[in-house]
């Protein structure tokens, strides 16, 4: 029960408090460095930092590599949020497995 719990417990400490929404292309904000996941019309997948756009092109950095998208070719741009809901499920989360892990450390 306790390895459960624990590969449980490590599981959800790697999960990211992040989520991804998809938004239109013009109201994207260039002068937040946001991290964008571009899906094109190919069914190829790009995630990095958005450097630049204009109507024509939008410009990714992926590991300090700049790539160039044609708006022709892009299907759905999604910028990455804060979630709250997924902080505080994390947050009850690690409560619980501590709790379950070492029962001794809740002295009410």
């Amino acid at each position: 029960m306790k390895k459960i719990s624990l590969l449980l417990s490590f599981l959800i400490l790697f999960q990211s408090c992040y989520s991804y929404k998809t938004v239109n292309y013009n109201n994207i904000s260039i002068e937040k460095k946001q991290k964008v996941e571009v899906k094109g019309i190919g069914g190829t997948n790009i995630k990095g930092t958005l450097v630049s756009k204009n109507e024509q092109k939008l410009t990714v950095d992926t590991n300090r590599q700049l790539q160039e998208i044609s708006v022709d070719e892009i299907y759905e741009v999604k910028v990455r949020k804060f979630s709250l809901l997924k902080s505080y499920v994390l947050l009850v989360s690690i409560t619980v497995v501590t709790a379950a892990i070492f029962p001794e450390i809740l002295i009410w």
